[in-house]
C-alpha cells in the first residue's frame, strides 16, 4: 500500500466522520455550549492542522510503515504466530486499543505527561473538535508509543490501517455534542465508547477525570475498574474542562492552547495526586 493511498482512505474517512458528526450536533445536541463556537473551531482545527504538518515533517515513520517494516523483517508477536488472517487481524486491533487505554491512563498518571494533555481536557467545551485537539508534543509521544507497540506486536497492515480509521472516527463520536437515546446509549457501551461515557471524563470533577479512559473499545474501563456510568451532576449541569483553567482567552486560543503545559497551575489533576505547581 503506497503513502497516497493511505492518506486517501483516512481523508475520506476523517471528513465523512467529522461532517456527519458535526451536522448531528446541530440537529440534535446534548448540551448546549458555553463558549463562542467559531473561534472555538478555529483554535481547535488550527491545532489539527498544525499538528499534521509537523508530524510529517519530524516523524516520517508512520505506524503502517511500521508494520510494513515488521512484517518484511518477522519482527512482533503476531509475525510469529501462524494463525488465519482474520484472527491476526482482530488480535491487532484489539491489542492496539489496549495500549490505546494504558497510554491513555499513563498521561493521567504522570504530572509531566498531564501537562500536556492537559490541553484536551482545558476545552470548556465538548464537541467534536475535542476529540481532535492534543497538544503537538503530546501527539508525538503518542505516536512514538504506537510505532513500538506496532513493532513489539507485529499486526497486519490492514489491521494497522482500520485501527488508525477507528480510533480517529471513534474519537470524534464519542466527544461529540450528541444526544442518544438512554436506551440506545446503554446498548452501544457493550462495544464502544459512547458520547454520555467520555462526557463523564471530561468533568472538571478530579474523581470523574480520572474514570473512563476508553476511546474505541469500554471494555478495559469495564474489567479494570475505570468506569463510570453518570456525573454527579448529570450531564446538562456537569461542568467541562479543568478547574483552575477557566479562562477562555487561554484555553481556546490556539497561542494559549500551545503554551499551556508550561504554565504555572494551581492543581493537579493527574492520578498520582502530586502537587503540580511550580
Amino acid at each position: 500500500m503506497t503513502s497516497a493511498t493511505e492518506a486517501s482512505i483516512r481523508l475520506v474517512c476523517f471528513f465523512s466522520v467529522f461532517c456527519g458528526m458535526a451536522l448531528w450536533e446541530l440537529r440534535t445536541p446534548r448540551r448546549p455550549l458555553a463558549v463562542r463556537k467559531s473561534p472555538r473551531w478555529f483554535s481547535n482545527l488550527g491545532l489539527v492542522a498544525l499538528n499534521v504538518l509537523l508530524l510529517r515533517l519530524i516523524v516520517p515513520l508512520t505506524a503502517l510503515k511500521a508494520a510494513s517494516a515488521a512484517d518484511e523483517r518477522g519482527w512482533g508477536l503476531l509475525n510469529q504466530w501462524r494463525a488465519p488472517d482474520g484472527v491476526r487481524f482482530i488480535i491487532a486491533i484489539v491489542a492496539l486499543d489496549f495500549a490505546i487505554y494504558l497510554q491513555h491512563i499513563l498521561f493521567h498518571a504522570v504530572p509531566g505527561l498531564w501537562r500536556l494533555h492537559v490541553v484536551h481536557h482545558a476545552d470548556l467545551d465538548f464537541d467534536v473538535t475535542t476529540g481532535l485537539r492534543f497538544h503537538t508534543f503530546e501527539i508525538l509521544i503518542s505516536t512514538f508509543i504506537k510505532i513500538g507497540v506496532v513493532f513489539a506486536l507485529g499486526p497486519p497492515l490492514w489491521a494497522v490501517l482500520a485501527f488508525e480509521v477507528l480510533l480517529n472516527g471513534t474519537s470524534m463520536f464519542n466527544h461529540s455534542n450528541v444526544r442518544l437515546p438512554a436506551g440506545l446509549d446503554r446498548a452501544l457501551r457493550w462495544i464502544v465508547v459512547t458520547p454520555d461515557m467520555h462526557r463523564v471524563h471530561h468533568s472538571v470533577d478530579r474523581r470523574e477525570t480520572n474514570t473512563n479512559f476508553g476511546f474505541n473499545l469500554p471494555w478495559w474501563d469495564f474489567l479494570l475498574g475505570t468506569y463510570r456510568a453518570q456525573p454527579a451532576a448529570g450531564h446538562e449541569r456537569m461542568s467541562i474542562g479543568v478547574s483552575y483553567l477557566r479562562e477562555e482567552q487561554k484555553v481556546e486560543r490556539l497561542p494559549g492552547m500551545l503554551v499551556l503545559p508550561f504554565m504555572k497551575t494551581t492543581e493537579n489533576y493527574s492520578i498520582s495526586g502530586r502537587n503540580d505547581r511550580e
